[in-house]
């Protein structure tokens, strides 16, 4: 939840919630044309730090925006089970109301599959998608489930799961550590300072226990031939939770409008948190490959 130097906090009232993002300051981007959305996965303790280290990047060029999802963050936490459609609203308002006109949107993980749905059923709200590890975790017909979204599936006891075992300095450092990075030295004390202040906020277990359970899985692969808008897709090659044999299996159902697909190797699920600088090289090659810079 730290932001950027040279960055503002705003916010918008969509129809669901109140959402938070950051900005550049007025002064920092007199030359930029057209708006790139960042938009970051979900887990213990997401937000828009995910994409921190790389946004800023692209201030000169662009009008940047990357915002707390509804139930990440500083934006509005909501006291009920979140579901698909929720998050297929917010996406959209939040293109409508900050993008005047078609966007470049880079996301990753679940919320990048939501994204491509976004973009079929609305392509004008998009001038190219960049993705990192799209994957709606129950894709080709895969069930989505383990221990861990059985037990957080019990009523009482979900809520206490996740205070006691993944909103704490162990839970995120350990996740982080063992299940995101490829790398754990990579973790630094400010990104589990980050995760956790998001993961500490009123009601955030809300919205952390909907995903874990499995509310907002679907089947992308159902969604990947209906792409029309330019993407380049990147996946880290350690990613556990999203193998890179997926990834190439989604990319190869529409091979007209996914036009780069790069593995990453030595990186986890968020690349763009383990390695920015790679990261952020990798989406400039990409927006001049996709003719969109």
């Amino acid at each position: 939840m730290l932001q950027p130097p040279g960055f503002d906090q705003s916010a918008i009232s969509t129809s669901l919630g109140r959402l938070v993002y950051y900005q550049p300051k007025p002064a920092a981007v007199p030359d930029a044309s057209g708006a790139m959305l960042f938009l970051h996965g979900f887990g213990g303790g997401s937000s828009a730090y995910e994409w921190s280290l790389v946004y800023p990047a692209f201030v000169p060029e662009y009008r940047v925006f990357a915002p707390d999802l509804l139930g990440w963050g500083r934006s509005e936490h909501l006291r009920r089970s979140y579901q698909i459609q929720d998050y297929l609203t917010i996406i959209t308002e939040l293109l409508e109301r900050l993008c005047p006109t078609p966007a470049i949107v880079i996301a990753s993980s679940l919320t990048a599959a939501l994204t491509i749905r976004v973009a079929v059923a609305r392509p004008e709200l998009f001038k190219a998608l960049i993705l990192v590890a799209p994957s709606g975790l129950a894709d080709f017909d895969q069930p989505y489930g383990n221990f861990f979204a059985q037990l957080v599936s019990t009523p009482l006891l979900n809520r206490f799961v996740y205070s006691a075992a993944i909103a704490t300095n162990f839970g995120i450092r350990n996740f982080l550590e063992n299940r995101q990075f490829a790398r754990a030295n990579r973790v630094t004390q400010e990104m589990v300072d980050a995760y956790l202040a998001s993961a500490q906020q009123p009601d955030a277990d809300f919205s952390a226990i909907s995903f874990v359970r499995g509310d907002l899985c679907f089947d992308l692969a159902a969604y990947m031939p209906q792409i029309t808008v330019p993407t380049a897709v990147l996946w880290g090659r350690e990613s556990q939770f999203t193998p890179v044999d997926l990834g190439q299996r989604l990319v190869e159902l529409n091979p007209r409008a996914i036009q780069k697909f790069t593995i990453v190797d030595d990186t986890g699920l968020t690349p763009h948190l383990e390695l920015p600088a790679v990261t952020t090289g990798w989406i400039y090659h990409s927006l001049s490959l996709l003719k969109v810079r």
